[in-house]
């Protein structure tokens, strides 16, 4: 019978009620890390929640995280018996930018053409950092920046919602009830209209509609807005 996987299921919260128990973590991971029990992991394994990975001495585990943000370098992950494992951004082939002569407004430029094709994109005071695609290197030639393959960890930057571990507008719910007396010959009934934005720059339209053909106006719309950050 095949030995069922460690399965870790939860992310540590660090943000520990005592200074003890925060020095005990840190010195747990330690002894992990010199003994290679840790995950190295590229950008695009850390964006998922469920996989399978093998610990840097070759220990095989199982990832099953609630959806949430990608996980991030030094990130602890634990199990169902309060087991401890660290999780390091692995170093993995990059396009890095700078400008020639420190010329932060070019790398400004780069910075602001990238942002507009939606590439992940890590930032540093003096350079950028992005996944290889010759297309947008290309582009960024004629942007008087220079470009070159390096070997590096990848933590690009997250939604500006996202900062601190995940963020969700309660104070944008907008709650419209209007209502209007038209008394026409039509009707449309818009019981729900809910938007619902999400990070990726979709809009998603819902519409309950009466079926009724026959028009009559009652415009007593509740319009909700729900806007999830991934």
């Amino acid at each position: 019978m095949p030995q069922k996987l460690p399965l870790f299921t939860q992310r540590l919260n660090t943000e520990m009620p005592t200074h003890q128990q925060r020095e005990q973590i840190t010195k747990q991971i330690a002894q992990q890390k010199q003994t290679g029990d840790y995950l190295s992991l590229d950008y695009d394994t850390r964006q998922r929640s469920r996989f399978k990975a093998s610990t840097q001495a070759g220990r095989q585990v199982g990832i099953d995280l609630p959806r949430t943000d990608t996980l991030k370098d030094g990130c602890i992950l634990t199990d169902t018996q309060g087991n401890l494992l660290e999780v390091c951004a692995a170093k993995q082939t990059l396009t890095q930018v700078t400008a020639p002569d420190d010329d932060f407004f070019a790398l400004m430029k780069a910075a602001y053409h990238l942002g507009n094709r939606h590439v992940p994109l890590m930032l540093t005071p003096t350079a950028l950092y992005f996944e290889p695609d010759h297309v947008l290197s290309d582009m960024l030639q004629r942007l008087d920046v220079q470009t070159k393959t390096v070997e590096a960890a990848f933590e690009p930057e997250t939604g500006a919602y996202q900062q601190h571990g995940g963020h969700s507008h309660h104070n944008h719910d907008h709650s419209h009830g209007h209502s209007h007396n038209h008394s026409h010959n039509h009707s449309h009934s818009h019981e729900h209209h809910s938007h619902a934005h999400h990070n990726s720059g979709e809009h998603f339209h819902a519409h309950s509609l009466s079926p009724s053909s026959n028009h009559h106006h009652s415009d007593t719309d509740n319009h909700s807005h729900v806007h999830c950050d991934k």
